[in-house]
């Protein structure tokens, strides 16, 4: 059983090298996912990482979102993470939060679809928006 192993394991170092190859890649890419959502924090005071985008959202979750941020009359950015497997990852890890939506304000995670629908239902969300100056004013 050992030879076979053997066999089997330099038969593979091709495959083990060109694995290695991936995971350099996979790494580099994930650092700039990491890199472009700060630039994206940095840019906008309201930013939402949803699945779909607000005129389609692709979940109930985003959707849920999305409706109340327009309730509330927040002007917000979105990015879909369904376009982009190194975003949906790497959004996940800059927050420590396991679930899309996610929702950002002034660069702070506020949460996701259940977070926002009970800040939105006691009022908290209003003041949290008012304040970081998302509000659109008519």
């Amino acid at each position: 059983m050992n030879s076979y192993l053997f066999r089997i394991g330099s038969k593979t170092t091709g495959f083990l090298r060109s694995t290695q190859f991936v995971r350099s890649y996979a790494s580099k890419s994930h650092k700039k996912a990491l890199e472009d959502i700060k630039a994206q924090l940095a840019e906008s005071p309201c930013v939402l990482y949803m699945k779909g985008i607000p005129e389609r959202p692709e979940c109930g979750f985003s959707n849920t979102a999305v409706r109340i941020l327009q309730a509330e009359g927040a002007v917000f950015t979105s990015h879909n993470v369904l376009k982009n497997d190194d975003l949906r990852e790497a959004i996940k890890e800059y927050g420590d939060w396991p679930t899309i939506p996610q929702l950002y304000v002034k660069g702070e995670l506020v949460g996701g679809a259940d977070i926002l629908m009970n800040l939105y239902k006691n009022g908290e969300l209003s003041k949290l928006l008012n304040d970081a100056g998302v509000i659109k004013k008519d």
